[in-house]
């Protein structure tokens, strides 16, 4: 994988105008390898097929998506793209580029059909990261026979809390254990041949993964939790028999496991948000820019044009951030885990963006937004899902916060510069992480020449000298022991953070992604804007000092105005949206 700065972006001519939002009528997207272009192609040929209204009817009626996964076996499509190198035929391969472009093109036609997706990348983490190699080949042939896969991590009365496990596994005397314990909230549980469940030993307390299965005469499944075509479900182990064939880890690997299972699988929250909000923007402009309200084009409003450009430029910025993490992961190694810090960003921020991206819309499209006959009324619902998902954006926006004094004030100019990840090779790091301590002690370059590099772009020139100001207010007036113990002020700063290294990751991708300088120069706009929000809300906390007060004061700046740009940028980038996709009936 490329170590150097970014390569020439590989577009066809027809894409510079908007190189970054899916179209499934117009799949310009390049890959490497003939095979991740084949399986991206089916998987929209499936469901433009099959058509929105039957994809409506499946969701209001709660229909488990079945033919999805039949149409998975056939193409083999889980089996080519979540089995590592090794454990699987020739073009198989994990591949966190091509994961995240199919994760996409999931979240575009909705949830329901993600979700099976998501959490068998998880229950397949304690799996591959695990040195029974008899589970892992039982695992690939699991895969290459088309089934899913579950993470039985959380119970009903710790959540994700791993320390508080209730799963006990008890010696039965004959070299082996009986495992009694609930899980709950756990996603495919009806269906997985193999469901990675996290408990601990009775006699020693020490942490275990062990693989269980849903169709086991000692698994019982309890029920589903929520009202949903997904199966969330709850299960519980009533003497299940386990042995060391289907023990996977013990101890501190068993804990470890779990944290970089979610590094690895919680990145595909972010693309799921890029899709779902690309789609509902789709629906939202298509209806806004056709229908007339007191005479004139609803488009023709300068509010709904801010609330359209706004929307657009933050869906921009998320599937850039999005991409970009992804070169950090695909390019991470024992003495280079920035991704550590870029995967919560992913997880916290990309997924609170998609939020706000369908409030604009829905700001818009009114009473439209809830039709049972549209995208959008599932999109609102489900986009919320995605920030909330184990790991709230409090939870990951406070690890972030361990990343901070080195990212600012201890940059290390050796790392490499990462260039775009795309080749067609095996992640083998991913899954060989080990320890998940020293969070504190990693590094990153400097996070200035990024902004530099486009200092003749008005709005990033005035978003520099806001980061400048944050930087002052952190190095003058850092937070006292009690401010840092108290989570809403670390929030605070930390969603200040969290927003400069969104807009870093932004800046590092647009050669490769062929954004415009206007279009860039309005996403900044957006970024100035929330930036004054976020040093507004730490101004309001009672723990604030009155010399924080002052420095946060100097983070606030207007942004700069410029109607010919925002204009431009209006009729080239975003209204050019209108009418150019609708899924098929």
């Amino acid at each position: 994988m490329s170590t150097t700065s970014m390569p020439a972006p590989r577009l066809s001519p027809s894409t510079r105008s908007d190189p970054v939002l899916l179209n499934p009528h117009r799949l310009t997207r390049r890959y490497r390898d003939d095979r991740s272009a084949e399986l991206m192609g089916q998987t929209v040929e499936f469901f433009e097929k099959r058509g929105k209204v039957a994809l409506k009817r499946d969701e209001h009626d709660r229909v488990w998506p079945a033919d999805f996964l039949d149409f998975l076996r056939r193409e083999r499509i889980f089996a080519t793209m979540l089995t590592p190198a090794g454990y699987g035929r020739a073009d198989c391969r994990w591949d966190t580029y091509r994961i995240s472009e199919f994760a996409e093109i999931l979240g575009f036609y909705g949830l329901p059909y993600w979700y099976p997706f998501q959490v068998t990348v998880l229950g397949l983490g304690p799996i591959w990261m695990s040195g029974n190699e008899e589970a892992k080949r039982r695992a690939g042939a699991q895969l290459e026979a088309g089934e899913v896969f579950a993470f039985g991590l959380s119970e009903r009365a710790h959540g994700a809390d791993v320390y508080s496990t209730d799963m006990v596994l008890t010696s039965d005397g004959e070299g082996g254990y009986r495992a009694n314990g609930v899980k709950y909230y756990i996603g495919n549980g009806n269906a997985a041949r193999m469901v990675s469940t996290f408990g601990k030993f009775a006699d020693s307390g020490e942490y275990v993964f062990f693989a269980a299965d849903s169709q086991h005469p000692n698994y019982e499944l309890i029920g589903n939790v929520i009202n949903s075509q997904n199966y969330v479900s709850t299960y519980g182990l009533r003497d299940y028999p386990v042995n060391e064939a289907n023990i996977l880890h013990r101890g501190d690997d068993a804990w470890n496991a779990a944290l970089n299972t979610v590094n690895v699988g919680k990145y595909n929250l972010g693309s799921a948000s890029v899709g779902i909000g690309t789609h509902a923007f789709y629906e939202a402009i298509n209806h806004a820019g056709n229908r007339v309200l007191y005479g004139r084009t609803v488009t023709d409003f300068p509010h709904v044009r801010r609330l359209f450009t706004d929307a657009y430029a933050r869906l921009v910025a998320m599937k850039l951030v999005t991409a970009r993490a992804g070169d950090y992961m695909r390019t991470a190694t024992g003495e280079d885990r920035r991704y550590l810090l870029y995967n919560p960003l992913v997880k916290a921020r990309v997924t609170s963006e998609g939020e706000r991206v369908l409030t604009d819309l829905w700001d818009v499209i009114a009473a439209k937004g809830v039709e049972k006959d549209t995208f959008f009324e599932a999109a609102s619902r489900d986009i919320r899902w995605l920030p909330r998902l184990e790991g709230t954006v409090h939870v990951n926006t406070a690890l972030m916060v361990k990343f901070m004094p080195n990212y600012l004030f201890a940059p290390d100019e050796s790392l490499p510069q990462i260039g775009v990840a795309d080749e067609p090779v095996n992640d083998d790091y991913l899954f060989d992480q080990g320890p998940t301590r020293g969070l504190g002690k990693i590094k990153f370059r400097d996070y200035r020449p990024a902004l530099d590099g486009f200092a003749a772009i008005p709005n990033v020139a005035v978003f520099r000298a806001q980061v400048d100001a944050f930087v002052a207010l952190v190095a003058g007036a850092p937070p006292t022991t009690e401010q840092q113990d108290e989570i809403d002020f670390s929030l605070a700063v930390g969603q200040l953070f969290a927003l400069l290294v969104y807009t870093g990751l932004v800046l590092e991708a647009v050669p490769a992604w062929g954004v415009a300088d206007e279009l860039l120069d309005e996403m900044f706009s957006v970024f100035v804007r929330d930036f004054n929000g976020y040093a507004t809300d730490l101004l309001g906390k009672t723990s604030t000092t009155s010399e924080q007060a002052e420095l946060a004061r100097a983070i606030l700046r207007q942004p700069a105005a410029d109607p010919a740009r925002s204009n431009h940028v209006w009729q080239k980038h975003v209204f050019v949206h209108k009418d150019i996709y609708e899924m098929n009936a």
